[in-house]
C-alpha cells in the first residue's frame, strides 16, 4: 500500500515535470522534443554503425536490445500519463508488427553492410516506395507540395553513387 502511494506521487511528479511545466510554452516545448528526437536518432545511428564495425554484434541480437529499451520507454511514459495504452486484438496488430520488425532488421541489416550515407538514403527511399503501394493498389493521390518534397529527397540518390560523403548524405536525408 505504501509502495502503490509512492508511485503514484512519483508518477504525478513526472507528469507535472513532463506536459505541465510552466517553464516552455508549447512551441518550445515541441522544438525541444524534436531536437531530442533528432540528436537521439543520429546517435543510435552512428552507435549501432560502432557497435556492427568494431564488435561484429549480430543484428537481431541488437535489434532486440533495440526493441527491448523501446518497449521500456514506452512502459515509463505510460507510467507517467504521457499517453494511455489500449488493448487490441493480436490479429489486429499482428500484420502492422511483423512489417514493423521486419522493416527495422533489414534497415539495420542495411547499416551493417552499407555506409551511414547509403543507410539514410535507404530509408529516406522509404517514403516513396510507400507513395507508390499507396497509389497503385489503394488509389490514393497526394498533394503536390508533397510529391515535390519526395521528389527533392529523391534527388539525392542521383549524387550518391559518384559522390559518397556518408556526412553530407546523412545530414541531407534529414532535411
Amino acid at each position: 500500500r505504501a509502495c502503490r502511494k509512492m508511485w503514484r506521487k512519483l508518477q504525478c511528479l513526472v507528469r507535472r515535470m513532463a506536459i505541465d511545466s510552466g517553464c516552455f510554452d508549447s512551441q518550445a516545448r515541441l522544438t525541444a522534443c524534436l531536437a531530442i528526437n533528432l540528436v537521439s536518432s543520429i546517435s543510435i545511428v552512428f552507435t549501432n554503425k560502432w557497435i556492427y564495425v568494431h564488435y561484429g554484434f549480430p543484428n537481431v541480437s541488437l535489434t532486440c536490445l533495440h526493441f527491448l529499451a523501446t518497449f521500456l520507454g514506452l512502459q515509463l511514459c505510460a507510467f507517467a500519463g504521457v499517453f494511455s495504452p489500449k488493448r487490441l486484438r493480436i490479429q489486429d496488430v499482428l500484420p502492422l508488427s511483423l512489417t514493423f520488425c521486419g522493416f527495422v532488421v533489414f534497415t539495420n541489416l542495411s547499416l551493417q553492410h552499407n555506409t551511414v550515407g547509403t543507410y539514410q538514403l535507404a530509408k529516406v527511399m522509404t517514403t516513396p516506395c510507400v507513395m507508390f503501394i499507396h497509389l497503385y493498389f489503394y488509389g490514393r493521390s497526394y498533394s503536390h507540395r508533397v510529391k515535390l518534397t519526395v521528389v527533392c529527397k529523391s534527388a539525392c540518390l542521383f549524387v550518391h553513387p559518384s559522390l559518397d560523403l556518408s556526412d553530407f548524405v546523412f545530414i541531407y536525408s534529414f532535411v
